[in-house]
């Protein structure tokens, strides 16, 4: 009974999404394009999931108390009825579009050679996703901010059936009794809430299968990636790689099996906003615009920093509405955000419960050897190091310019967070920085793979093979 319970918690989610992204899509695109089954898929759980949690606030909002039929039943009305309204726009198209991805998923590509290696990424994301199942089923709730932070307010919310408030300590005192208190009570209700939706179905508070949603997202993401990057022109195999080393990230994994942070789900919503920006800047249609904001609030609703994330997406944005000046509105957008940061920072101000200050003695040498040194990373930052490099001035091209000033856009933050603020102290302990880097490391995955395109694109302009030569007619 767990199994169906949990199931039926994660398909309605899933559902509500495919049907949303269903009709979010640009007109020109073919619903049986490269990637496109494989985007809707992870995109859609994702989108789903956030849109679930927003439903269960404003039923909180006015009154009403958590359950699984006052939940469900209206969003699976939503569900049928986009349902139907795409079956409308793409007919039979539209299973047959699922079948014709489902069957390219087995078959792979044509040449012998790389279907071997198809194969072989398939089977190893298959046991990957397996051991990754059998440890959130099997492992209680893991300590520190999965205990302090996040499903404090879950077991609350989930016995109550509101929304209930948290507050600090002091306000906590004087509330005398009409607020919760936690480790961080300002952070916002997203992950919580799917924790709640699990519990509600299992019929019990349960802190170790109410986790599930953590490895979804994982699946949802690796899905999305691989659907991303087929969509933005990408070989089957090149794509699958980028999706493997995605879901191959040993911090991820970690993240997966020891369910309950919200970095993770952080991560996953702002690459599918980057790399639904990038869709949007090739089709120009105004729904795939859509679906970055859309990615690009949940990043605000999942944890603080969301909002900071979020942020970094806006050159991205500029570049993509001001393609023959955007590159040099986002660099003076650079320039600018660090000017005034610096003057404030003499004056030691405090945003989101970051401080900021200038400090002559940052933590650099933990900092590099988080990234270059330990195995939190394997070569992920020596391979975007040497990618970048190798794609030159192609970082800067009509394609890959949005996604290269995002991504300079995050590793600025990070390079500010650790340098700056009092985050600094927090990077010789290994864990702080490496949480906050799985924020942009699925995205550096999906840059390395655009990067090493627009290299390989180059190359084989400059060096075409030569024709083999024609056979002289037999007379």
């Amino acid at each position: 009974m767990d199994f169906v319970a949990l199931l039926a918690a994660a398909l309605l989610p899933l559902l509500l999404g495919i049907a949303l992204l269903l009709l979010l899509r640009a007109a020109a695109t073919e619903l049986a394009a490269p990637g496109e089954i494989a985007w809707i898929t992870g995109a859609g759980y994702l989108a789903g999931a956030f849109v679930l949690t927003l439903w269960m606030r404003g039923l909180s909002l006015v009154g009403i108390k958590f359950g699984v039929v006052v939940i469900a039943l209206p969003l699976a009305i939503v569900t049928v009825a986009c349902g139907l309204l795409a079956w409308r726009r793409y007919g039979s198209a539209l299973a047959q579009a699922w079948r014709q991805a489902g069957r390219a998923l087995i078959a792979g590509p044509d040449d012998a050679r790389v279907r071997a290696i198809w194969w072989l990424l398939l089977a190893w994301l298959a046991v990957r996703f397996a051991l990754l199942a059998i440890e959130i089923t099997t492992r209680p709730l893991y300590p520190w901010d999965a205990w302090t932070q996040w499903a404090t307010k879950a077991r609350v919310w989930y016995e109550l059936g509101y929304l209930a408030p948290f507050a600090r300590f002091y306000a906590w005192l004087y509330a005398n009794g009409a607020a919760y208190f936690d480790a961080a009570p300002e952070y916002p209700p997203t992950m919580p809430l799917l924790q709640v939706w699990n519990c509600l179905w299992l019929g019990r508070w349960d802190d170790t299968l109410m986790n599930w949603p953590w490895w979804q997202i994982g699946v949802a993401l690796t899905f999305a990636v691989y659907g991303g990057l087929r969509s933005l022109g990408v070989a089957a195999l090149t794509a699958l790689v980028g999706a493997f080393l995605v879901a191959s990230l040993p911090l991820a994994n970690v993240h997966v099996a020891l369910a309950g942070y919200a970095d993770l789900p952080l991560a996953a919503c702002y690459t599918v906003a980057a790399l639904a920006l990038l869709r949007w800047a090739q089709s120009r249609d105004l729904r795939d615009a859509a679906v970055a904001v859309l990615f690009a609030v949940a990043c605000t609703q999942i944890k603080i920093p969301g909002w900071f994330w979020a942020a970094t997406l806006v050159p991205g944005f500029a570049v993509v509405l001001l393609p023959r000046y955007g590159v040099r509105v986002a660099v003076a957008g650079f320039a600018i955000v660090a000017f005034a940061l610096v003057a404030l920072a003499r004056i030691k101000f405090t945003v989101f419960a970051y401080q900021v200050k200038l400090d002559f003695e940052p933590a650099w040498g933990d900092l590099g050897a988080s990234y270059f040194l330990l195995g939190n990373w394997h070569l992920l930052w020596y391979g975007a190091i040497a990618v970048a490099l190798l794609a030159g001035r192609q970082l800067l091209s009509r394609s890959l310019a949005p996604l290269t000033m995002i991504v300079l856009g995050g590793l600025l933050f990070l390079f500010f967070v650790f340098g700056f603020t009092n985050a600094s102290y927090y990077v010789s302990d290994q864990s702080t920085v490496n949480r906050a880097t799985l924020h942009l490391a699925p995205l550096i995955v999906v840059f390395m793979v655009l990067a090493w395109q627009a290299f390989a694109q180059r190359w084989i302009a400059a060096h075409p093979q030569p024709e083999a030569p024609t056979q002289p007619a037999v007379s």
